[in-house]
């Protein structure tokens, strides 16, 4: 009776473990405060294991369903008008066939990069006191930018831009450095309005975390409860997560995420 009970208490706690770090992963991924960086903080504040590379794939995979959602519309429009645009070459779809040009270009740094220092960034920074220099970090960046209001459209881009973001984008790697964080504030820094820094920023999610889960599709453990899950509260909580943070950018409210990334960042360092 006793091991029942004790089988019963050590599957409960499974679950919740899954269902709090999809959650966790969910509501960080879209916002500028770094997931991979708040995942190695709770491993270390709390022994939470997390079960390899299955399950940050999974997880990264239903922050991906969220983003693909909540933008299907901007996604079916660029597809459609840049296939049209090669083939008919009508001026008015050139602005989003070069949109969809310009994420392309900014994909390259992050993937070649990924591929290069991966085992290097999983070994050796993705410590705790990394982290908590590079949360500082992250924080002093969307500091930078917290007044900042651009003119460029999407139409306005240039390849500089492209590459400047995914350069940007490649330095999330480090945890700690968030993803979204970085691309949003290189974006506003080239003179991107916050609607068009948005859309690209979340636009260039879906490319490096669609290849990143082909690559790894092997290793997903799709049959399990609690990675299921996981995988379902990521999606929720990245929807709300994602709409949640597109009001905070509409109103210029950036600077809270500052304020949290130095407050978190600062606690880390001291205790952790």
């Amino acid at each position: 009776m006793e091991v029942f009970i004790l089988e019963g208490v050590t599957e409960l706690w499974v679950l919740i473990k899954h269902l709090f770090l999809g959650l966790i992963q969910g509501f960080t991924e879209p916002i500028p405060i770094s997931s991979s960086g708040h995942l190695v903080i709770l491993q270390e504040l709390f022994g939470i294991e997390i079960e390899g590379l299955s399950f940050e794939i999974l997880v990264n995979f239903g922050s991906l369903i969220a983003v693909l959602i909540i933008y299907w519309k901007d996604i079916l429009r660029l597809t459609k008008n840049s296939l049209s645009y090669v083939i008919t070459k009508k001026s008015d779809e050139k602005d989003d066939f070069e949109f969809v040009l310009y994420l392309i270009i900014a994909t390259i740094p992050t993937g070649v990069l990924g591929l290069l220092f991966e085992d290097y960034i999983s070994k050796e920074l993705s410590t705790v006191s990394v982290v908590g220099i590079t949360l500082l970090i992250t924080g002093a960046a969307l500091w930078i930018i917290r007044n900042l209001r651009g003119r460029k459209n999407d139409g306005d881009l240039k390849v500089k831009d492209a590459i400047i973001v995914g350069l940007a984008q490649s330095v999330a790697l480090i945890p700690g450095i968030s993803r979204s964080g970085a691309t949003i504030v290189a974006a506003m820094l080239v003179g991107m309005k916050i609607e068009t820094a948005l859309r690209f920023s979340f636009l260039l999610y879906i490319p490096v975390s669609l290849g990143i889960t082909i690559m790894s599709i092997g290793d997903i453990t799709l049959f399990s409860i609690p990675y299921i899950l996981a995988f379902a509260a990521s999606i929720l909580a990245t929807y709300f997560s994602l709409k949640w943070f597109m009001n905070i950018m509409a109103r210029g409210n950036l600077k809270y995420f500052a304020f949290y990334c130095f407050i978190v960042g600062i606690l880390v360092i001291i205790f952790l």
